[in-house]
């Protein structure tokens, strides 16, 4: 979009500012001056373009430096200072277009008081009070969020009447330093100096996703012939150089109520001890004002917990605290299955809470809630809106390594907000500041049920690629998968590559013809069918990928992951496999094995720490004792 600029004098001093319509700034203006210098020929306010490219605006603005001299300027001065202004995003434009940009040389209006005064009188504004209620409106909708000129519109649209010309409030809101609009894209103009560095300096970052921006293109909207936009976040709607991004406020940050007492934290919400001893270390951190302000190590806090040890149970007392103090809080997870799953449980945790669940296509993606709960990429839409960010599966994809949606989550809490991690695998950096006592964290050792991990057992065999090769699998692995079928077990048999599945399925419907075996992946169509129905033991072996190491729970299950070794199988992937055995307290001591030619780093590491969250468990009083339930 184009967008007006224009400088001011006030205070003895020139500044820059952006209209949406100009029509509010003159009439803002013309309230403040006019008590102070309506003389004739006394520059007040310089027009310098109504239709410049918002990106080139936001840049002009921003290296605007005020000259004692203006205040003598002429028209052609003027001229001469956009000229300049202008000259490094004409220089991007191709040589055969940038004679159009002209004419925005040509509109330039240097005016006085008088001139101010006489535009006024011929009703250049609409009504003020009708324009102020409008502003005011607009402000509540925009609390806490950050969006495109579009979805603006469609905000508006579903949960206002009477917006009337929402730019022109959107402009009042700005002056009054309550909304806030940017460029979606930075658009630094091109600096001297070798090429490298005249590379770098040109480097676009989208305002919304936080993503380095390279794309460009003819744009209709602005007219530029090379209008930068965002690729990372184009799913949420086109982020260019020239797209109005609007932010609203949402105010300070509430700390929570209270210290949080393990033991009110056990008998209201029925957690288990050392559930508990989490909800109380992370209720203690609530309540602590950030040290110095500071908002990255200070505001966060990680809930290491175990796989089963019951994450969403432990985040109840901590909405609590936030909810009972005013304040907003969001969680997110990953995927849209984990948000759906989670929904029902918090709205009856909290039924006198309105909880807004958002994700892709969500009905509800422009309600307000006091309790938010959206998968991660829906966070793009908010700026400082929540007083407690709830990061679930802080290590799952799509959140781990994806810097977009972690700019997205930081962007998402209040200047003094908390955050609260939640991972039963943190990524090795988190780990490591936890380790150093830079990131204050409590461990949760021990699953709801009272009894310690399954630890995996080796089991040596051919990869599977020689397996599909030699078209028989391992005597030993069969033996070991009839084993787990004849306790009655829930079989998950975990391979790296989709590839592998259907031939894999082949070779077991023939070793094991007895038993209903089911194959599923990201790609097949009816996956949710097929984790029902084995949920259901109408499937008592299912073969699948990574797909399934989340979020699913089957009683009564054992797990068998072939080629544990391989490159694709993490530290954090075996855990989180291993972590689908043993859930249920019916059947807490499910098998594990790590099926492999090899025995890598990786499986080590997972062993090592699935041994040490037990030995941890122990000695903290956690553990029940064992059953031996293996055969039964």
């Amino acid at each position: 979009m184009q967008i007006a600029i224009y400088a001011i004098r006030e205070a003895e001093k020139w500044n820059c500012y952006l209209s949406l319509d100009m029509r509010v700034d003159l009439q803002w203006w013309y309230g403040r001056m006019r008590k102070a210098d309506e003389r004739a020929g006394t520059p007040l306010l310089v027009l310098l373009s109504s239709r410049v490219p918002l990106g080139w605006a936001v840049e002009i603005q921003a290296r605007f430096q005020p000259i004692p001299d203006m205040d003598r300027w002429e028209r052609s001065d003027w001229q001469r200072f956009m000229y300049q202004a202008l000259n490094p995003f004409l220089l991007q434009e191709p040589e055969s277009s940038r004679s159009k940009w002209s004419v925005l040389l040509q509109g330039i209006q240097v005016m006085d008081g008088s001139y101010l005064s006489s535009l006024i009188e011929k009703g250049v504004v609409m009504e003020w009070e009708e324009l102020v209620q409008q502003a005011e409106l607009l402000i509540e909708c925009m609390a806490g969020r950050a969006l495109l000129a579009g979805e603006v519109e469609a905000l508006l649209g579903e949960v206002a009447v009477g917006t009337g010309d929402w730019r022109a409030a959107a402009q009042l809101g700005v002056l009054l330093g309550r909304l806030r609009l940017e460029a979606g894209l930075a658009q630094p103009a091109p600096r001297r100096g070798p090429g490298w560095l005249r590379r770098r300096a040109m480097a676009l970052r989208c305002r919304r996703c936080g993503s380095e921006a390279k794309s460009r293109t003819a744009c209709a909207a602005c007219g530029s012939a090379a209008c930068a936009y965002c690729e990372a976040c184009l799913a949420m709607g086109r982020s260019r150089a020239c797209a109005l991004l609007l932010h609203g406020t949402a105010g300070s940050a509430v700390r929570g109520t209270a210290g949080g007492s393990p033991t009110a934290a056990l008998g209201r919400w029925g957690l288990s001890a050392a559930q508990s001893a989490a909800a109380g270390a992370a209720l203690r951190f609530l309540a602590e004002p950030p040290a110095g302000g500071s908002a990255v190590g200070a505001t966060r806090f990680l809930i290491w917990a175990v796989t089963g040890a019951g994450k969403t149970e432990m985040i109840f007392p901590l909405l609590q605290s936030t909810l009972d103090a005013g304040g907003r809080v969001l969680v997110a997870a990953p995927r849209r299955d984990v948000v759906l799953e989670l929904a029902p449980r918090l709205s009856k945790a909290f039924p006198q809470e309105t909880v807004v669940t958002l994700y892709g296509g969500s009905p509800e993606r422009w309600k307000r809630g006091s309790i938010t709960l959206a998968t991660t990429h829906q966070l793009l839409r908010f700026r400082g809106a929540f007083d407690l960010v709830v990061i679930d599966e802080i290590d799952a994809f799509p959140y781990h390594n994806d810097p977009m949606l972690d700019y997205a989550a930081k962007g998402a809490c209040k200047p003094g907000g908390k955050y609260i991690y939640l991972s039963a695998t943190p990524p090795t950096p988190l780990q490591r500041e936890a380790a150093a006592g830079r990131l204050p964290h409590a461990k949760v050792p021990a699953r709801f049920h009272g009894y310690p991990l399954p630890v995996p057992k080796k089991l040596k065999m051919f990869a599977v690629s020689r397996c599909l090769q030699e078209k028989k699998l391992s005597p030993l692995l069969v033996r070991s998968l009839s084993a787990s079928l004849r306790r009655g077990a829930q079989v998950f048999l975990f391979v790296s590559r989709i590839k592998h599945i259907d031939p894999i399925l082949e070779l077991l419907r023939k070793a094991i013809a007895t038993m209903p075996i089911e194959g599923t992946s990201s790609i097949d169509p009816e996956r949710a069918g097929k984790v029902m129905s084995f949920r259901n033991r109408e499937i008592r072996l299912l073969v699948t990928t990574t797909i399934l190491e989340r979020g699913v729970t089957v009683p009564k299950s054992d797990v068998f992951i072939l080629d544990a070794d391989s490159e694709l199988f993490d530290e954090a992937a075996l855990i989180q496999m291993a972590g689908r055995a043993g859930r249920s307290k019916d059947d807490p001591a499910g098998r594990v094995v790590f099926a492999a030619p090899q025995w890598t780093r990786c499986q080590s590491s997972a062993v090592r720490q699935i041994k040490a969250m037990n030995r941890i468990a122990g000695k903290g009083g956690y553990l029940r004792q064992v059953q031996e339930v293996i055969g039964k």
